[in-house]
């Protein structure tokens, strides 16, 4: 498990308008990292190149912006790459008197993990010197394993470096490997530097500090971008149950330093967050699980997680596609885990009121009305089976909130919703199990989103398990407990 430097490419400069070249080895799933130093009469930060992510951005040194003198600004852009990636452009405003921009590509690769998390810290000095040393504002974590890209934007365009170093209290890190060490002649000049290192041993959330030797004296700023491979996963496991439910999982958290978690379901380009499962507070716990029992049936489902990291970046992963099947209707209780298999016979309109009264004025009809309601429905469902009607019976009896879900075998819009059940009429017959149910019904909301979808419980656990010791020689942790269908 680790993170290697691949290669570099040229240095791409300019007085405001740059296209950097990727160096060989920009495979597809490499991470490229490409690191521009900028000069601007108005500090503007670079545009982020189309497909890439801003990992960070910081102007320092002090002083007027002038020639080899004054702030110049430091910018990360990221990218994952896909494979024949276009070269990336990026720019400040043109037309302004000294400007320079300058960048360079890195590509990096990993041998383990899901994908690729980053994070920046930056620093300045603001004394004209050659011993040059910028503490970092941010403290990143930080682990055994951790690569650190490190880079230095210097007004001097002259000034090469050596000697770079990076500490951090209780982080060990390997000697700097230095990579590339060009000037920019454009305008006012700039000097981009690059070096890199990584994690041996300690762990610890600190801000480093980056030194160098300069060869000529100058301000500048500095900076350090930590690269890790990512732990976090999101997996989607149907249970063996009905109606059908699923089980998303978003695990390994802690690896990735993540605060707070979503999860939604994607129906096509619709996101809707997974009931409970809404920026939970997650520090320090390794996994969030979530039961979903209100997907749509018949329809290819995926879940996405939003997870949050410490130092505000949020991340999104996916999981695969999973597909719900019945061969009925289904009426339901997420939040008790009751369902029934019903067939829809009729649902012949919705009826809409708007509360309103009329005045005459002066021969003039004047309406004041309020708004339209929710619509409101007399639906006719039948279940073929004693145990189907049973299980109706169930449903009704304990909605939670007055509140049921009613669904098609094949999902319908305008169909699937969530209805108060204000009254029901059984219609049975007694010569077969059949029976009709008349629901006199109004569209409502969703159960309170801090009610839990229910999922298996402990009586599941001993219904399947007699001593703790069958329990521990099938299941080595407690999540493979909770991730096990015991249906």
């Amino acid at each position: 498990m680790s993170i290697s430097f691949i290669a570099a490419g040229t240095l791409a400069a300019a007085p405001d308008t740059i296209t950097a070249a990727y160096p060989a080895g920009a495979t597809a799933g490499r991470l490229a990292v490409l690191q521009v130093v900028s000069g601007h009469p108005s500090d503007s930060v670079p545009s982020t190149p189309s497909g890439w992510s801003l990992a960070g951005s910081f102007s320092g040194g002090g002083g007027v912006f002038g020639l080899n003198t004054g702030p110049r600004r430091m910018t990360w852009f990221v990218r994952v790459l896909a494979g024949s990636d276009a070269a990336p452009t990026t720019a400040i405003p043109s037309g302004s008197s000294g400007s320079v921009i300058s960048g360079r590509i890195w590509i990096l690769d990993r041998t383990a993990g899901t994908s690729w998390r980053w994070a920046a810290t930056f620093g300045q000095d603001t004394v004209s010197h050659t011993a040059f040393s910028a503490v970092c504002q941010t403290a990143l974590t930080w682990k055994p394993g951790d690569f650190a890209l490190i880079g230095y934007g210097l007004p001097n365009q002259s000034s090469a470096a050596s000697a770079e170093a990076i500490t951090a209290t209780g982080i060990t890190f390997a000697a700097v490997t230095h990579v590339s060490d060009l000037g920019a002649s454009n305008g006012n000049g700039a000097r981009n530097i690059q070096d890199r290192s990584s994690v041996t041993a300690g762990t610890g959330t600190q801000a480093p500090t980056v030194t160098a030797t300069l060869s000529a004296a100058s301000t500048g700023v500095a900076g350090v971008l930590r690269v890790r491979e990512a732990s976090s996963v999101l997996t989607v496991n149907p249970q063996s149950v009905f109606p059908p439910r699923n089980l998303v999982a978003a695990t390994s958290l802690v690896g990735d330093d993540i605060v707070t978690a979503t999860l939604y379901r994607q129906v096509g380009g619709q996101l809707v967050t997974v009931r409970a499962a809404g920026g939970v507070d997650v520090t320090g716990v390794s996994s969030l699980l979530r039961v979903d029992a209100e997907q749509p049936f018949g329809v290819p489902v995926t879940y996405a997680a939003d997870l949050t990291d410490v130092n505000g970046t949020v991340w999104r992963i996916v999981s695969g596609s999973i597909t719900s099947t019945v061969n009925s209707d289904v009426i339901s209780d997420a939040v008790q885990g009751t369902g029934a298999a019903v067939t829809i016979q009729a649902w012949p309109d919705k009826k809409r009121d708007r509360d309103g009264t009329v005045f005459n004025v002066g021969g003039r009809l004047v309406a004041v009305t309020r708004q339209r309601s929710a619509a409101q429905a007399t639906i006719t469902v039948r279940t073929l089976t004693d145990a189907d009607g049973d299980d109706l019976q169930d449903v009704l009896d304990g909605a939670t909130e007055g509140v049921i879900l009613i669904r098609k075998q094949i999902t319908m819009p305008g169909v699937d919703n969530y209805l108060a059940a204000l009254s029901d009429s059984e219609d049975r017959t007694w010569y077969n199990p059949v029976r009709y149910w008349t629901l006199d019904t109004i569209e409502t909301e969703p159960w309170p989103d801090f009610m839990e979808a229910a999922g298996f419980t402990l009586q599941d656990i001993a219904n399947n398990y007699s001593t703790l010791s069958d329990l521990a020689a099938d299941f080595t942790t407690l999540l493979a407990i909770a991730l096990f269908d015991f249906g």
